[in-house]
């Protein structure tokens, strides 16, 4: 049986659609990566997978049980962290942490021994007993997401779970999330993070205007792009005007600026070595690092949802 099973799945806001005729299955302990640009439909899934919401047309079942006829029995097997905080300020952690346990029917030595579980798993149990209100949003994100595994979800819903958190906040949502998905937990995950989606994700769905563009491994996704390959270089001194005269050289079809390096894409990386070498060579410079890279999962979304790059930067074509 599968964890999720998504069947012709349209949502329409009058004029607008939403989501139109998507068709996916979610095996269970997969994590699988829901991806695409703001508006593209992945909140709307997401509310209609949940039971929040109610499809124009199609179906959805989680394990086994249709998420609008049998809400109740499908919402028991899964936990939902949103993207939005749904944490109450003026309750404690623990407070919070019960009371999500009670909405969730667990019995009270159960919810208990879970919420001092969580609390320090997410090291958050110093802090039990002081309000959220003075908490910061890393902390509040890491006690979202400890209130949405007080139920030991078989199937975890994950909105953006690291968005602008800080770097310790990041580190231990994630070590959470990846000892879920040892233990077996199915994880439907939403994420901008296009990196964390190809680190953490069995398969990948890039959804794009209520449309699935692709749905497969991260790395079957990259091999179907080849020709989008790219040259990582530096060098030894940087000038304003850089930028623009590797832009020019020889079979370089774009160039960006990543920190202290450039990245070429060509579809003839050898040429364009010998090409930068050259270059290094006429400009008095020391190429302190240079490296060939394949496409990477950011490539892939970026030709399905025609995107584009502008001096490192996406942004949508008009």
């Amino acid at each position: 049986m599968n964890a999720i099973e998504v069947s012709h799945l349209s949502k329409r806001f009058g004029a607008l659609t939403a989501l139109d005729d998507i068709s996916f299955s979610v095996s269970e302990g997969e994590t699988f990566g829901f991806l695409g640009p703001n508006g593209a439909g992945k909140t709307t899934t997401i509310r209609i997978l949940t039971g929040i919401s109610y499809p124009t047309s199609g179906t959805a079942t989680i394990f086994g049980h249709d998420i609008g006829r049998d809400t109740i029995a499908a919402r028991q097997s899964m936990g939902i962290v949103s993207e939005t905080s749904n944490v109450y300020d003026d309750l404690t952690a623990w407070q919070n942490m019960i009371f999500s346990a009670e909405l969730y029917h667990v019995g009270r030595y159960e919810r208990e021994k879970k919420a001092t579980e969580l609390l320090t798993t997410f090291d958050l149990y110093e802090r039990r007993n002081d309000k959220v209100h003075g908490f910061s949003k890393g902390m509040k994100r890491r006690l979202t997401i400890a209130m949405g595994l007080v139920n030991s979800p078989r199937l975890l819903f994950l909105d953006e779970p690291t968005s602008g958190l800080d770097v310790q906040s990041n580190l231990i949502i994630r070590d959470v999330i990846t000892g879920l998905i040892h233990e077996g937990v199915t994880v439907f995950l939403t994420t901008h993070n296009i990196e964390e989606a190809n680190l953490m994700c069995d398969r990948v769905a890039i959804v794009n205007r209520g449309i699935i563009a692709a749905i497969d491994a991260p790395e079957r996704l990259k091999n179907t792009i080849q020709s989008v390959q790219s040259v990582v270089v530096s060098f030894d001194h940087s000038s304003a005007q850089q930028l623009d005269e590797i832009h020019h050289l020889s079979m370089v079809n774009d160039a960006i600026k990543e920190g202290d390096k450039f990245r070429l894409y060509t579809e003839d990386p050898a040429t364009v070595i010998e090409s930068v070498m050259a270059y290094a060579h006429t400009r008095n410079l020391r190429v302190t690092s240079i490296s060939t890279l394949g496409p990477s999962l950011e490539d892939v979304f970026i030709r399905l949802t025609g995107l584009q790059r502008t001096g490192g930067a996406i942004h949508a074509i008009d």
